[in-house]
């Protein structure tokens, strides 16, 4: 039975990416600060045929995520799978009237929580000599969005994270990887469409019309197609993967 460490997982994607895991018989760590959702994923496993662990984890924090990182250890010594999944979308803005306070936070989570994790599960994965590190990014991390710097910036800086870090740690049998999906159906869609049909005074159908425009498929990226590949990224089908970006995102960037 695998170990897999699933950060961000009281939701959206990390909650259908730990379901689709538990499926495979692992047993899946599920971190993140809401415990109540959490709960409810943990209930998501279980019936897909996992082995749910609940560990409330606040990734900005280096005592919590060492707390973590050392619950898994007890479980069983090493992580064989982490997915860090945390995120957040972050202040709506022109770069010159944002808050750089709401800067800092988003860079905190999607950045620092990234790192933290990273730099807490490592070692024992190294000693151990394998695993796989996931992490999901952002089609944003390639392209402008108006009003997005504080999203944008970090997801750009997920990409140089990555290949660094499959840089260092491929001598030890680790493979570390990127994920970047496109406009994911779900609640934090939902609401980054209803705010731009607002601002804009239209519909939210014309502008969910216009994002699914940009895919030459006409569709939006499910967080099942996010799960997919999170699975073949962690099996020995992909095992000469490392450094890579992944584009989930039914071809609205392919670069």
């Amino acid at each position: 039975m695998r170990t897999v460490v699933v950060t961000g997982a009281s939701q959206g994607i990390g909650r259908v990416v730990a379901t689709a895991f538990g499926a495979q018989g692992d047993r899946v760590v599920l971190a993140a600060r809401n415990t109540d959702n959490l709960a409810e994923t943990a209930a998501d496993v279980e019936r897909a045929g996992g082995t749910p662990e609940v560990v409330a984890t606040d990734v900005t924090s280096w005592d919590s995520v060492s707390q973590m990182a050392s619950s898994v250890a007890a479980l069983s010594g090493a992580a064989d799978v982490v997915v860090a999944n945390s995120g957040v979308g972050g202040p709506s803005g022109v770069l010159w009237e944002l808050d750089p306070d709401e800067w800092d936070a988003t860079f905190a989570v999607n950045v620092r929580g990234v790192f933290l994790t990273a730099k807490a599960l490592l070692p024992a994965m190294i000693e151990q000599r394998r695993g796989t590190l996931i992490v999901i990014g952002s089609i944003s991390g390639k392209r402008p969005l108006y009003g997005r710097t504080p999203y944008t910036s970090t997801k750009s800086a997920l990409v140089g994270l990555v290949r660094t870090l499959a840089l260092e740690t491929g001598e030890f049998g680790i493979r570390v990887n990127l994920i970047s999906p496109g406009f994911v159906e779900g609640p934090r869609l939902d609401w980054v469409i209803g705010a731009q049909a607002e601002a804009r005074g239209v519909s939210p159908d014309v502008v969910e019309d216009e994002f699914k425009a940009q895919s030459p498929m006409h569709r939006l990226t499910q967080p099942s197609d996010i799960a997919d590949t999170a699975i073949y990224l962690a099996s020995d089908q992909s095992s000469a993967l490392t450094g890579v970006d992944l584009n989930v995102n039914a071809g609205v960037v392919m670069y």
